[in-house]
């Protein structure tokens, strides 16, 4: 069945059908008695045409690190949320934490008719500047931000000095398990923030206990059981995300350690996890769902702006502190 042949059923014009596939104006008359012939045929248009037609695929790419992530979950459903509002469809490729990866993936959505892409949060290499640089389609960067590149972040730098700064309020001998620095969010903004903390509290940035941990709970055990054999005096231990937190916490507890009689904790993302541990866990809410919200958004109104020079917009979302029991 066409479009002509509904038209003809439905006793209306194909360009009153075409309308009604599209969005256009219609009378409750005419949508009506197309609907009622789409029904009974269990019609469904066919996007590849539609998009020939129109010149628009309405297909977000979107590329995400990995899947298995409480963070990514929250903000893959605020991509989800706004991507219906405008009524598009999400492609969703993982290029498993590989930046040559995300570049391939880049291409070959700008070649796959992409209108957009979302690229999740990442590490910069010269190679990805270059293919972001160099593609021809609106792309938004969530979680990190990158100079010339449109991105929706968060306040790293300064939600970690705060969560550090009510730390030192009750220790001083504190350890930090952040992330690699290549990683300008989650590596670096945050470690500079526990930085800035210390110097707040009148303490020197050189007793910090500082090491690098991989993103999972059982790096972040490894590296709390590591520091402890190394330093007998830990008394706070912060951590880049909670997932490390929630297994630094598993190393401290199998030592004997309480908290926070003995050593308190803290990490950054507000996961469901950290809810149930005993004590829970004190942490930062990031605005996951916010960002991908935010970042749809963007990317609609590059995709349907009149100026291909538009300004490049860089959106710093905000934090709430959550203060639990593990302080």
């Amino acid at each position: 069945m066409t479009i002509k042949d509904i038209a003809h059923e439905a006793g209306v014009s194909a360009a009153a059908v075409s309308r009604y596939f599209n969005g256009g104006s219609l009378s409750e008359e005419k949508r009506a008695l197309i609907s009622k012939v789409v029904e009974e045929h269990k019609y469904i248009p066919n996007p590849t045409a539609s998009s020939m037609r129109t010149g628009k695929s309405r297909q977000i790419g979107v590329i995400v690190p990995k899947i298995h992530s409480d963070s990514l979950s929250h903000l893959m459903h605020g991509i989800a949320s706004g991507l219906n509002r405008t009524e598009q469809t999400m492609i969703l490729a993982c290029a498993d934490g590989d930046t040559n990866r995300e570049a391939y993936y880049i291409n070959a959505m700008e070649r796959g008719g992409m209108e957009g892409i979302i690229l999740m949060g990442t590490t910069m290499t010269p190679h990805l500047n270059t293919v972001i640089t160099n593609c021809r389609i609106p792309i938004v960067v969530t979680g990190q931000s990158f100079t010339g590149i449109p991105c929706v972040y968060y306040d790293d730098y300064n939600a970690m000095r705060e969560l550090a700064g009510l730390m030192l309020k009750k220790r001083k001998h504190i350890a930090y398990i952040g992330a690699i620095e290549e990683d300008a969010a989650v590596g670096k903004s945050r470690y500079r923030g526990v930085l800035k903390a210390i110097e707040e509290a009148g303490l020197k940035t050189s007793d910090l206990v500082y090491a690098i941990s991989g993103f999972e709970l059982d790096n972040g055990y490894s590296t709390m059981q590591e520091l402890m054999k190394k330093h007998r005096n830990i008394d706070g231990v912060l951590c880049a995300t909670d997932t490390m937190a929630l297994g630094a916490m598993l190393a401290l507890k199998e030592a004997g350690k309480r908290i926070p009689e003995d050593v308190s904790i803290a990490g950054i993302g507000n996961s469901v996890a950290g809810r149930v541990t005993s004590p829970q866990l004190t942490t930062v809410r990031l605005f996951f769902e916010q960002c991908g919200e935010t970042a749809v958004k963007l990317i609609d109104s590059m995709i349907n702006a009149d100026d291909s020079s538009m300004a490049i917009s860089q959106i710093r979302l905000g934090y709430e502190i959550i203060e639990r029991g593990s302080i």
